[in-house]
């Protein structure tokens, strides 16, 4: 081979080895890196950030229910509270109480329930715009309204959150907070003073609504009323009083009953 041509080789050799790239460093086995080029480190982290990003939006879709086939994350409908029809002559009226909120007082009035102690009371406080209230006098055959006797009071749940709105149902009580027995009433309008505080640092306990009937309440609000004598129960001894806004026609509930 010429000389000539063995220099030119030589020369086309440095030339290609001057032009080719610098590669990066390889990551040790311990971990510590030796100098990389920067350019290619950025790139590096930049593709496995994409790839993971797209894998978690992947792993992150909920999950259908097993059951009704809706989205693991949508909360199931809460259960309803147990029912009771109040069968009056004016018309029935279903109310759903509220065991959660009012546990103690719930469990009061289904006690009366099921005892029959409803049957043949009247609503003998009539107030339209105001409430309509019952549960503790009974129409006797005589036609005398008289007062029932009943179990011991209970606690007062007015700070259970709930409030007197139209179609709520609420314990009846005396001057003392925890005098509620059977006594209850209706809501007619929205009453927010009834509500704890109220005007003696407790109010009155909501425990269920009106869920069907409400024309009823309607109707029996707007029954006239009158002043009339009934028989009043202090203990075991009864005695006559003149009571206001009673109606004058007899309100009465025939019936009360679980519908569940």
């Amino acid at each position: 081979m010429k000389i000539g041509n063995l220099f030119v080789i030589s020369v086309v050799f440095a030339l290609a080895t001057a032009c080719q790239p610098k590669l990066g460093k390889v990551e040790k086995v311990d971990g510590k890196p030796e100098k990389a080029d920067p350019t290619k480190v950025e790139t590096k982290t930049e593709t496995k950030i994409e790839t993971k990003t797209e894998t978690k939006t992947e792993t992150k879709k909920p999950k259908p229910n097993s059951l009704s086939g809706a989205p693991a994350s949508v909360a199931p409908k809460a259960a309803a509270g147990p029912q009771v029809i109040l069968e009056t002559n004016k018309g029935d009226i279903t109310i759903e109480l509220n065991e959660k909120k009012a546990p103690g007082t719930v469990k009061n009035f289904l006690q009366y329930v099921d005892e029959g102690f409803f049957n043949g009371v009247v609503f003998h406080r009539v107030m339209d715009g105001f409430m309509i209230q019952g549960g503790g006098f009974e129409l006797k055959k005589d036609g005398t309204i008289e007062q029932k006797k009943t179990h011991g009071t209970i606690k007062n749940e007015s700070k259970n959150g709930l409030k007197n709105k139209r179609g709520t149902i609420a314990m009846a009580r005396t001057s003392d907070p925890h005098s509620a027995s059977a006594q209850f009433f209706i809501n007619h309008k929205d009453n927010g003073n009834l509500d704890y505080p109220s005007f003696d640092g407790w109010g009155y306990a909501i425990f269920g609504k009106v869920i069907k009937g409400m024309d009823v309440v309607d109707a029996i609000s707007s029954t006239p009323t009158t002043t009339k004598t009934l028989r009043v129960r202090s203990g075991d001894s009864v005695s006559e009083r003149p009571m206001q806004n009673v109606p004058v026609a007899n309100v009465i509930i025939l019936s009360a009953k679980r519908k569940n």
